[in-house]
């Protein structure tokens, strides 16, 4: 019998995860912050990769491999904000490559494309003097201008052609860092960059860099045309930023009541933000695109997760296909390192994936039974379904009455959405219940928005486009006719980011949608991931059990076993 070749890519920036290819196959994989709890936690490696290595069942010593990215160093085997487990070994053989390659082959090694073009976009990627020490032969790609530049300059987008084996570089823009400065408009970002201009006006209104997912949740609230003035311009098909669009804000948020009270105006502020967005990845997809033409285009970095700006460069038909990267932002790099190493490093081919976002570890019934064990959950009724469809229309009926539930089945997703492993579940038209879980289970903004998970043969018949939309990174529009019916999932101004399910990807989640529809008439159901405001998506059954009994969830859903509130 073969032995399995494993090849381990680990992300080590913010965001950091681990992944683990066994013959050019995720066997697993995991984000750092789902483990240590930490929001955005990255630097060691450690952990992520331990959890990988027993949830496969094998030790260092069977990795053939590792492929590591990571910012502005190159980090050593022995240790690397703490000791990493390579420490002491000369094998598995360790190599680096930089940012947005890491980015263009998570996407390649998960699409469905033999060949295609890809697009990366982010607000920094490796600085120049790194990323020409990794691959100097890329040099003169470099535009004369960036490679004058005195000041450090670091990735901002990337263009690049693969074959189905090979990754060819076509264009590579670099920008200057901004000045470090206690200005609210200013942050350690590139200057010159989409996503470090979106994270600049999260940080002006909500103060925190952090929060640009929310961004964009608030620009529905807002008005076209108040502001008129262009962030970016176009220069020989490369894209700036402008300086003097600062002048015009000087009222940054100094706290969530200060905001409560201006809502108008951070409205106003970020629907203007997310229009220049849009505009700007448009414009620059498009010139890529037009230089170098192919039917088919993937799109990575943390920009690629703007559901509605992607759902504009879809209906804009720069390319024939587009596959948006699911775990487009930094946790997605791990893919992209172990992708690198099975398709670049070791030369072998591509293997199709099969469009799965959840490569989490299974725990089993044993696992979740001594957890409950130690637990204190003798004030809540307990019960165990032997047959799957008795739960399913149990929890449809639940769902119908009303009744939130924390859905907690089979391995977790990976990346920023809840698909239907790690989930709170609702009814999408009851009323107040949107308001009732941002308050009392989210614990978060009222403003912010939920997304309708729908059986895939029927959103033609509740949303406009009617997109195929599996990893919730597209938005959609409402019909008139199921506004009321879909109040809960759908935003102010009528859209929505919307999760189309299917029978192969998740057939789970599919059943219990199709329970719930059988059950009240309606093939969608409310999903948020299974979380609160500032926490990361639970990973185990202890975490679920906990956010259970802090928040008022009405039902707990571990595999067969239902815990529910009296």
């Amino acid at each position: 019998m073969t032995k399995p070749i494993y090849i381990l890519g680990t992300g080590l920036s913010h965001n950091g995860s681990a992944v683990l290819l066994k013959d050019g196959c995720i066997c697993v994989a995991i984000e750092k912050e789902r483990l240590t709890r930490i929001k955005h936690d990255g630097g060691n490696d450690s952990i992520a990769i331990q959890y990988c290595l027993d949830a496969e069942g094998i030790q260092l010593k069977d990795i053939v491999l590792v492929v590591q990215c990571e910012n502005f160093v190159i980090p050593k085997r022995e240790i690397f904000k703490g000791k990493r487990l390579f420490a002491g070994t000369l094998e598995p053989k360790i190599i680096t490559i930089s940012h947005h390659l890491a980015h263009a082959y998570s996407a390649v090694g998960t699409s469905p494309f033999a060949t295609c073009n890809v697009m990366v976009v982010d607000g920094c990627g490796s600085p120049l003097d790194q990323f020409l020490a990794l691959h100097p032969e890329q040099k003169e790609l470099i535009d004369e201008a960036i490679l004058s530049e005195v000041q450090m300059q670091c990735e901002k987008d990337s263009f690049y052609y693969f074959d189905g084996q090979n990754m060819t570089p076509l264009v590579k823009d670099f920008s200057i860092m901004s000045q470090n400065s206690t200005n609210s408009l200013s942050l350690p970002t590139t200057q010159h960059s989409i996503g470090g201009f979106y994270a600049t006006i999260s940080n002006y209104v909500f103060g925190n860099m952090d929060d640009v997912g929310k961004l964009m949740g608030l620009a529905p609230y807002g008005k076209s045309g108040v502001y008129d003035f262009e962030v970016f311009r176009f220069d020989e098909k490369r894209l700036f930023v402008n300086e003097d669009w600062k002048r015009h804000f000087s009222n940054p948020s100094k706290g969530y009541s200060y905001f409560k009270e201006h809502f108008n105006y951070y409205a106003n502020v970020a629907k203007w933000a997310q229009e220049q967005v849009e505009k700007s990845v448009l414009k620059l997809i498009s010139i890529r695109a037009n230089q170098f033409s192919n039917e088919n285009l993937c799109y990575s970095g943390g920009v690629a997760l703007n559901a509605v700006a992607n759902a504009k460069l879809e209906d804009s038909r720069v390319a024939e296909n587009v596959y948006f990267e699911p775990a487009a932002s930094d946790n997605g790099l791990a893919l992209g390192c172990a992708y690198y190493g099975w398709l670049e490093y070791m030369k072998l081919p591509k293997v199709l994936h099969n469009g799965s976002t959840c490569f989490g570890k299974q725990y089993s019934l044993e696992e979740i039974n001594k957890v409950l064990k130690n637990e204190n959950v003798e004030e809540y009724q307990i019960s165990k379904f032997h047959q799957e469809n008795e739960l399913f229309e149990y929890c449809a009926k639940e769902l119908n009455q009303g009744k939130t539930i924390a859905w907690f089945q089979s391995g977790s997703e990976f990346g920023p959405r809840s698909l239907g492993r790690r989930s709170i579940l609702a009814h999408p038209g009851i009323e107040n219940m949107k308001n009732h879980i941002n308050t009392n289970i989210k614990f978060r903004e009222d403003f912010r928005p939920f997304a309708p998970a729908i059986l895939k043969d029927k959103v033609k018949d509740y949303f406009e486009e009617g997109r195929e939309s599996p990893y919730m990174i597209l938005v959609d529009k409402t019909k008139e006719e199921h506004l009321k019916t879909l109040k809960n999932v759908t935003h102010c101004d009528g859209s929505a980011r919307v999760q189309t399910v299917d029978v192969l990807r998740n057939p789970k989640f599919h059943k219990l949608i199709e329970a719930f529809y059988k059950e009240s008439g309606i093939p969608v159901l409310l999903n948020t991931s299974l979380n609160r405001k500032g926490m990361p998506i639970v990973e185990t059954p202890k975490h679920a059990i906990d956010l259970f009994k802090e928040t008022a969830l009405d039902i707990l859903v571990l595999e067969n076993i239902v815990l529910k509130k009296n």
